[in-house]
């Protein structure tokens, strides 16, 4: 019942916010995703780690957000972090995004992620979402090893640039994130470097050029991990 009641609310508030009916625009919105030409960039000096810098469209972005908001995941301003662990948990709107995430990898070649990572069931059973504030960041961790292998970071309403910095060579490599891309780490990439954002004074320098920082949303997914990590060495971790 809270379930549906909770799906009522989050279709009022999308017919308000964008005249029309959810369950209607979401079968719009799968039909015009399956067609999009995801254009994947890998990131060559970092082994497993490839960004889509347009996953997703404007709108769907926008409708993300707003179920968001209607769930209240952050119902104070002081709440800046949402966990939610299990499929059975995780909001309604997180399985299309995981089948679109599953369609784009594997139209690619190479695949921006192992197949088997990527066929696995299900794709992702835990979600993260954090809130930013212009010029806040993240200290340099690699993400625990309770989750699996295969990790997707999706970017929401500013950019930002992130930093990967190889747990033994020190080498350092800036990844531009922009509203609506899709990051995602395998291998290396997820096990060997570790991953931040600089706190700034709401700025940031991306070849030359200022970027102006806002409240930035991200949203982490990943997979609990049933065995130990394919990779023996093992940094430390956030």
């Amino acid at each position: 019942m809270e379930k549906e009641k909770m799906r009522k609310e989050v279709k009022e508030v999308l017919e308000q916010v964008f005249g029309c009916d959810s369950e209607s625009e979401s079968e719009s919105e799968s039909e015009s995703e399956s067609e999009r030409e995801w254009k994947w960039e890998s990131i060559p000096e970092v082994n497993g780690l490839w960004v889509c810098p347009q996953f997703l469209s404007p709108g769907r972005q926008a409708r993300i957000i707003s179920a968001m908001e209607s769930e209240k995941w952050f119902p104070e301003a002081s709440i800046n972090q949402a966990m939610r662990f299990g499929v059975e948990h995780l909001p309604w709107w997180a399985s299309p995004l995981a089948q679109s995430i599953r369609r784009s990898v594997e139209a690619h070649e190479p695949a921006p992620l192992p197949l088997e990572l990527a066929q696995r069931e299900p794709l992702f059973d835990q979600m993260i979402a954090n809130v930013y504030e212009g010029g806040e960041g993240i200290c340099p961790h690699v993400d625990l090893l309770r989750f699996d292998d295969g990790i997707a970071i999706l970017s929401f309403l500013s950019d930002c640039v992130m930093h990967f910095t190889h747990t033994h060579t020190h080498l350092s490599v800036p990844v531009l994130l922009t509203p609506g891309s899709l990051l995602l780490m395998s291998g290396e990439a997820r096990y060997l470097w570790n991953h931040q954002i600089n706190r700034s004074p709401l700025f940031q320098i991306w070849r030359g050029h200022h970027l102006s920082l806002s409240k930035r949303i991200s949203i982490t997914l990943r997979k609990l991990s049933s065995s130990s990590p394919p990779i023996t060495l093992q940094p430390p971790s956030f």
